[in-house]
């Protein structure tokens, strides 16, 4: 029997696919915030959660709720950090085995957008507001029922689509735009791949082989990411089309996940990129657990189809038209927008749910690395180890993601700049000097295991990839020479 004509135009099992990698990312997000919460903003963490809020009501009073929007203002003096990030594990799972998809994307939402204002200076990257977003959207493509399934969802809300495939396509040609805009050398003369594999923030072992490839062989890869950034997007407006975009974002996608510790980004992509999918393109045994009865023009439509619909479409255009200004502004082009436009964009805001987006817009080509020392005495210095940042130059580089140690991240950032620019780096300091068992978690080793050292120093080291021959014969994946001090030597005066 031939395929029904709306089998072969629908998107059910795209719309579903996109929600339970939606899942799987929120689940990675929530999951990898628990295990960090406590060191990271806990009441002995490096940023304790409870002062921030304290500051944040004396400045703000009554709009503090908008100002800094959490769940954690219904106990700001014991804010509920833990209990929110294990709520959102429960929920994440809940959608992805199809349990009340509407109620659990909100409750999603929400928390999350509650832990990335809690999270402060550990909680402001790019895919963390791309996961508000999507988020966001998504909840107008799920379908109006208490059991989602694939065989019985009906066919999601083409404005819900398409919103999201707008979100795929700012994310995709901002990316490769920013890096032209920038005027960075190395991605106008296709080197940046060069640095790219051991400069990015948390490498992997396989980005030790892939810096090895020959040079030509790099500078054509660079053009391809060209290719795929900024030729393949405007094509997600063509039908027939979009299955080739589908496979040039999402090998791009999975070459990045293979080569670097990426977190839950490139999930979170995938799970856009499913949306260019029709019902035809998936394998015919997926297909065949549809049931015809449900498929929108080849039969009746579901009772509630007329109410996601208007929602998506009223809903989806303001978020549209909000995310215009940042896009366009991201692309170089500042324009005058009009009051009805300017005033919504500022008041939601704080909603980090409308975002610029364009990853490695400049290429770093070099590595300068933190690397904390204790001492007893001020004469012998031993070293601290990290889970995933690269330390000890015998230690491989290890697989992180979906899981983000945030730690590691923001401490690759404060090696670009002074100290000054950092200014979280004096209470991870403070924390290891009176040895903080929950800031201690987040480090990968301590070598003051009894109590915690008298003295404190932070020295940088440029790092770089060793050669083939130093790794065969020494077992060393880096090489590092001092550059300099990082931080003054330290002490607290009185470690009690």
């Amino acid at each position: 029997m031939d395929p029904s004509p709306a089998l072969i135009r629908g998107h059910r099992i795209s719309a579903w696919l996109f929600l339970r990698l939606l899942a799987l990312a929120y689940l990675a997000a929530f999951a990898g915030f628990l295990a960090q919460a406590q060191g990271l903003v806990g009441p002995r963490g490096i940023l304790p959660l409870a002062q921030t809020l304290h500051a944040v009501a004396a400045q703000y009073g009554a709009a503090r709720f908008w100002a800094l929007p959490t769940l954690s203002w219904i106990n700001p003096l014991d804010p509920p950090l833990q209990s929110l990030a294990g709520a959102g594990v429960l929920l994440s799972l809940a959608l992805f085995f199809g349990i009340a998809p509407l109620p659990c994307l909100a409750g999603l939402w929400l928390l999350y957008l509650s832990l990335v204002s809690d999270g402060q200076d550990f909680m402001g990257f790019q895919w963390d507001g791309l996961l508000l977003e999507a988020g966001l959207l998504a909840l107008l493509l799920a379908p109006w029922r208490l059991r989602s399934s694939l065989a019985r969802d009906p066919e999601p809300p083409r404005p819900a689509r398409w919103a999201l495939l707008w979100l795929l396509f700012r994310l995709m040609f901002s990316s490769g735009v920013v890096k032209l805009a920038s005027g960075d050398a190395h991605w106008r003369d296709l080197s940046a791949l060069d640095y790219h594999f051991w400069t990015q923030p948390l490498p992997l072992w396989t980005s030790w082989y892939a810096s090895r490839m020959p040079g030509w062989f790099l500078h054509l890869s660079c053009l391809g990411v060209f290719a795929v950034e900024l030729a393949l997007p405007p094509l997600i407006c063509h039908r027939r089309a979009r299955k080739p975009v589908f496979w040039g974002f999402s090998g791009l996608m999975v070459l990045i996940a293979a080569t670097g510790n990426y977190c839950f980004f490139n999930l979170l992509a995938l799970a856009l990129c499913v949306l260019l999918l029709e019902d035809q393109d998936w394998p015919a045994w997926l297909a065949a657990r549809l049931k015809p009865q449900d498929l929108g023009s080849a039969g009746p439509k579901p009772i509630d189809a007329a109410g996601p619909q208007r929602v998506a479409l009223g809903a989806g255009l303001l978020l549209v038209v909000l995310s215009v200004p940042p896009f366009a502004e991201q692309l170089g082009l500042p324009m005058n927008w009009p009051a009805w436009i300017r005033v919504p964009e500022a008041a939601v805001a704080p909603l980090r749910s409308v975002n610029a987006y364009g990853l490695f817009a400049v290429m770093t080509t070099t590595r300068p690395e933190i690397i904390l020392e204790g001492s007893e005495d001020g004469d012998v210095w031993k070293e601290y180890g990290f889970r995933f940042k690269p330390g000890d130059p015998s230690l491989r580089p290890g697989l992180a993601a979906p899981y983000q140690p945030r730690l590691d991240w923001q401490l690759w950032f404060a090696a670009m700049g002074p100290v000054q620019d950092s200014p979280w780096f004096g209470q991870l300091c403070y924390h290891l000097l009176r040895g903080t068992p929950e800031v201690l978690d987040l480090m990968g080793s301590n070598p003051f295991p009894q109590k915690p050292p008298r003295y404190l120093r932070a020295q940088l080291y440029e790092y770089r990839f060793s050669d083939p021959k130093t790794l065969d014969t020494q077992g060393l994946w880096w090489q590092r020479h001092l550059k300099g001090e990082f931080c003054p030597v330290m002490s607290l005066r009185n470690p009690q």
